[in-house]
């Protein structure tokens, strides 16, 4: 960790400065293990580099915890500056009246902060429908198709068609699982329907208001995709290993040839596997769209809170800057696997030789680069939806277990959903 501190602070050309008279900053987050000394190295970084502020993280726990203890704490008075949020957090923190102060009115005056450094997929995701950033992104990833070169070779499946070609001569050759993957609700529903330009709900997927309908049971395509996979449970082609990163060892052991998840796993599936690995962009269903459009991301903001005076939010704002540098966002990225949050950091890391060195980091970059986001692909703002993801993940594990279609997995995932939604509104109005 002292040596990324160094790093950072270097590549910035910052020196160390006294600590006399400086504004504490606290911020809160939900990074623990090497992910939290990073952030540790980060915030010494920024502390090194001036005199007038000391960052200081904390961490509380996971993202729901956090983003639970962050709230709690505006209510009695005492809320850290800064807390780090999960992207399904966003509606939450939007609906706590007086909780937050948006990022755009934080960085307004702050000349070295550009909101239109930030790659266009990252910045729709937080921001209002006129491009206003609410929190500041962080750590972004979208989900890759991970693939096992050793056991498939060269040529990479672009479809799903060509996924389930694959596997047939994957088995024809003694080897079952031809993939898996985790999260699957942002995987398989809302990165699919997103990377194939189709709504996941009404209102802009619920950017334009919390007014929204979840409408992905509208999409045939969809049901037919999931039912095909869950018929291929059969003869061992997929296999479910469990929710968010559980299915993670079916890719790392070897016995599945492919694995769809976050490009955040880059670190750790380069310190645990013996095979050559690769990533890839995300299947296309041709059944569909004829060419995909954009991924989505997933990952977490950082949040600024109400109830500070305005020392405090100058000090915010350069923590903010300095946090955005290209310097700071390639060491970043190139540390942990998440996607640079500018373009300039992804410059960086490519003139840094990151990429030649490290072939299909930059894929992710890519996918979410793909095309200008639309209404359908900018993301997603539903509320009680780490309570919908959760619903989604019930009804999909109803399907790989035999109990339901496909059609009726997601009529009531989109109907159970829906009802959570409508509990939102009422208590944001």
């Amino acid at each position: 960790m002292a040596k990324l501190s160094i790093a950072l602070a270097a590549a910035a050309g910052l020196t160390a400065a006294p600590a006399a008279a400086q504004t504490q900053i606290t911020f809160w987050h939900a990074m623990g293990g090497p992910l939290g000394e990073q952030v540790e190295a980060i915030a010494a970084g920024f502390n090194e580099s001036q005199a007038d502020y000391v960052v200081a993280p904390v961490y509380k726990g996971d993202y729901a915890e956090t983003m639970t203890a962050a709230l709690a704490a505006f209510s009695a008075g005492e809320p850290p500056h800064i807390v780090q949020v999960f992207d399904v957090g966003t509606a939450s923190m939007m609906a706590a009246t007086g909780a937050i102060r948006p990022v755009h009115e934080i960085m307004e005056d702050t000349d070295a902060f550009d909101r239109e450094a930030f790659l266009p997929a990252v910045k729709s995701y937080y921001a209002t429908t006129d491009g206003r950033l609410l929190s500041l992104p962080f750590n972004a990833s979208t989900p890759v198709l991970w693939v096992n070169r050793d056991v498939i070779g060269s040529a990479v499946p672009q479809t799903w068609d060509q996924m389930f070609d694959l596997a047939d001569r994957l088995q024809a050759n003694g080897h079952d699982c031809a993939f898996s993957f985790g999260w699957q609700s942002w995987v398989m529903i809302e990165n699919y329907l997103a990377w194939h330009d189709t709504p996941i709900g009404t209102a802009e997927n619920g950017l334009a208001s919390f007014s929204t309908e979840l409408v992905f049971d509208d999409a045939a395509e969809l049901a037919a995709l999931l039912q095909r996979i869950s018929d291929s449970q059969a003869d061992g082609v997929f296999k479910y290993g469990g929710r968010r990163g559980a299915s993670l060892p079916l890719f790392t052991s070897g016995e599945c040839a492919m694995w769809i998840n976050s490009s955040a796993y880059y670190v750790v599936i380069s310190d645990y596997v013996e095979f050559a690995f690769g990533q890839s962009m995300l299947p296309l269903d041709t059944a569909m769209a004829e060419a995909p459009q954009n991924s989505i991301i997933g990952g977490a903001t950082l949040w600024t809170m109400g109830g500070h005076d305005a020392v405090a939010y100058d000090g915010v704002a350069a923590f903010f800057a300095y946090l955005s540098s290209a310097e700071v966002q390639a060491t970043w990225h190139q540390e942990t696997g998440y996607v640079p949050i500018t373009t300039a950091a992804y410059d960086l890391s490519r003139e840094q030789g990151f990429y030649a060195e490290n072939p299909g980091t930059d894929t992710a970059i890519k996918q979410l680069s793909l095309n200008a986001p639309t209404a359908n692909s900018k993301g997603l703002r539903f509320g009680n939806f780490v309570q919908i993801r959760d619903v989604i993940n019930e009804e999909l594990e109803l399907l790989w277990a035999g109990e339901k279609t496909a059609v009726q997995a997601l009529d009531d995932a989109a109907r159970r959903g829906n009802a959570l939604l409508r509990a939102f509104e009422r208590t944001v109005h």
